[in-house]
């Protein structure tokens, strides 16, 4: 997600009964009575405390356990396990995104999980992909997000979507006039440009033959790559874009012209549904469009997950809860109060749920996505990656040389930091 890179969606088989995914693990009398009088604390996103509160209360009543919910920001949320779980004074359970894991597993701040595969099965391969690192899992989904196309519907019909980015490109060329705009998109920052660059073959990490991201082998400069940086540099270059979306003020800058009706169409995600509605804007919302090549522009998958803190006194129970909190009956429960899309399997094609376009025009751009890369090295490609898309988007270098100096400072950067794992 892209507010958890800045503080950088899926998804959706096993059958499991809604009795078993309702009551969680089952455990032995002695197991109760042990937890018996025990105290939980669960760190839960800003806002989102409601979508757990039936379930932590059941939990509750089944264990005989007291669970204290705070709310933090989800991205923010390791930075304060730093502090507070060596004091005493962290969660048991927190909730945080997938990109974040590989960082903390290094340091120490997460608990491997030792759950059943049955469980394990319940989520998208993408989702629970993103709990592992080195082969063990450290957390549970609990929602997934990606970005996708919204439009406005007084500028654009549906009918009238340009079906690929290079039609995008001719139809903003023809309504773009330095107030409104036709397409826009934050393409100076690689978790947007990665769109359109891992359509003609560009990559950040390789892989190798276990799924495990290779750090040695970045792609971010290949041919495909550049091609994709080329394209992209075109919709700056022709006047398609307004300058102002470039840096750091771009979002707020691109978020503004849509609001204010003065873009027919923007890539965003999810997490700006409620914003955009009480803006008023009579809005569609649908997957990226294809490229040229016939291929869907991709997109990270933003996972949230629960994941229990290495300091917890209680990890068993913390466990527990984790599963229990991420099961079937929980995430739709979770859902229909935050309206965050679930990680699980059997939910993608829930009526409740796909009623929603987001939540639809989310699982569809999921089948075209992968996850943001979780490992420690990924945090050396963020700020490399993103200086030379704005050296691109300003003119200021040409996408090859760009890319290359990206790639070169990235590689570097993995050595020095990096190389003693």
């Amino acid at each position: 997600m892209k507010m958890a890179k800045k503080c950088s969606v899926f998804m959706l088989c096993a059958a499991v009964s809604l009795s078993l995914a309702a009551c969680g693990p089952k455990e032995s009398s002695s197991a109760k009575s042990s937890s018996k009088g025990s105290e939980l604390v669960v760190w839960e996103d800003k806002e989102k405390s409601n979508g757990i509160k039936d379930a932590v209360a059941a939990f509750e009543k089944e264990h005989d356990v007291k669970v204290k919910v705070v709310e933090k920001p989800y991205a923010k949320q390791i930075e304060d396990l730093r502090m507070d779980g060596p004091a005493g004074t962290g969660p048991d359970v927190l909730t945080m995104p997938g990109d974040q894991i590989g960082t903390a597993v290094t340091e120490g701040l997460l608990k491997e999980l030792h759950v059943k595969k049955d469980v394990q099965s319940l989520y998208t391969d993408a989702s629970i992909q993103s709990q592992m690192v080195d082969q063990k899992l450290y957390g549970l989904p609990k929602a997934v997000e990606t970005t996708v196309l919204f439009y406005n519907k007084d500028l654009i019909t549906e009918k009238e979507l340009p079906k690929t980015l290079e039609e995008w490109y001719d139809y903003s060329k023809k309504t773009a006039d330095g107030s409104k705009f036709g397409f826009l998109a934050l393409f100076d920052q690689i978790y947007y440009a990665e769109s359109v660059m891992s359509g003609y073959g560009g990559y950040i990490f390789g892989k190798a033959k276990d799924g495990s991201y290779n750090p040695s082998d970045i792609g971010i400069n290949n041919e495909g790559a550049v091609k994709g940086a080329a394209l992209i540099q075109k919709f700056y270059k022709d006047g398609l874009f307004p300058a102002g979306i470039i840096g750091e003020q771009g979002i707020n800058v691109l978020e503004s012209l849509f609001t204010e009706g003065k873009a027919a169409a923007i890539i965003s995600g999810p997490w700006n549904v409620e914003a955009f509605s009480k803006a008023g804007i009579n809005y569609g919302i649908t997957k990226l469009p294809k490229l040229e090549n016939g291929k869907n522009m991709s997109s990270f998958i933003g996972v949230k997950s629960y994941n229990v803190s290495a300091f917890s006194k209680n990890a068993e129970l913390a466990q527990e809860l984790a599963v229990f909190l991420a099961n079937e009956k929980n995430s739709k429960t979770r859902y229909e109060e935050t309206k965050e899309v679930p990680a699980v399997k059997s939910l993608a094609n829930d009526p409740a749920i796909m009623k929603s376009e987001a939540a639809r025009a989310v699982t569809e751009q999921s089948r075209f996505s992968e996850p943001t890369p979780n490992i420690p090295e990924m945090n050396e490609v963020w700020t490399p990656a993103d200086s030379a898309l704005q050296t691109v988007a300003t003119g200021k270098a040409d996408p090859k040389q760009a890319l290359d100096q990206a790639a070169e400072t990235a590689k570097g950067q993995i050595k020095a930091k990096h190389s003693g794992k």
